[in-house]
Parts: structure tokens; sequence; C-alpha cells
């Protein structure tokens, strides 16, 4: 059983930028895909962002690209999401999620991740 706990949220203005990390207990991630996702009040849950093991392949929704970047320590046991030129519309609850294993495939469906954490709160608003 892997735990996964979100930090970094905050409420910013537009333009501004955010560091989210997702720390890692009860095992190590180091062989684990792992993925970002966000949920805006009254919306479903959305992929933003995935990282294979090795932190060599990446996956970002379009609404993001260029914007947020995925990263990982695995030394660390852990995960960061790089959030600049943050908008209004980026203003959601933020998760770290885990399927608890590595393939060929990044998956951006909530369906296919296992392990959440409990979320982190990101308001943009000027």
């Amino acid at each position: 059983q892997v735990q996964l706990v979100e930090s970094g949220g905050g409420l910013v203005q537009p333009g501004d930028s955010l560091r989210l990390s997702c720390s890692a207990s009860g095992r190590t991630i180091s062989t684990y895909h792992m993925g970002w996702f966000r949920q805006a009040p009254g919306k479903e849950r959305e992929f933003v962002a995935a990282i294979s093991w090795s932190g060599g392949r990446t996956a970002y929704a379009d609404s993001v690209k260029g914007r947020f970047t995925i990263s990982r320590d695995n030394d660390k046991n852990a995960a960061y999401l790089q959030m600049d030129s943050l908008k209004p519309e980026d203003t959601a609850v933020y998760y770290c999620a885990t399927r608890g294993g590595n393939g060929i495939a990044l998956y951006t469906s909530t369906d296919a991740y296992s392990y959440w954490g409990q979320g982190t709160q990101v308001t943009v608003s000027s």
C-alpha cells in the first residue's frame, strides 16, 4: 500500500507560479508511473500530467501544455508539478495518483489509477 500526500497549494494571482509536491510513503514509488489530476467545483476530475517511473517520458493535457511541468525525485520518493502562468481556470483541487506499476502507457484516465492523495487546493484569482 502506498500513501500519497500533496502540498504546495494556495491562493495566487493570474500569471503567478506554484509548485505542488506529492510525497509518498509506505512503499517506494521509484518503479511507478505517477500522475496529477484536478477537479474544479461541479466538474469531473480531469487529467493534468503524467510521468514515467524513470522520468524519461511525460504527458500533459492540452490545457496545461507549455505552462506546467511534471517531475519526480525517486531518491526523495516524491513527484512534483510546477505550474507557471496560472489562469483562473486552473482553480481546482489537485491530486497526485499512481496505479502502482509501470509499463508502456502513461494513462490519462482516473480509472487507471489505484492510489490517490487527499488533494491540495489551488485558487487563481485577482
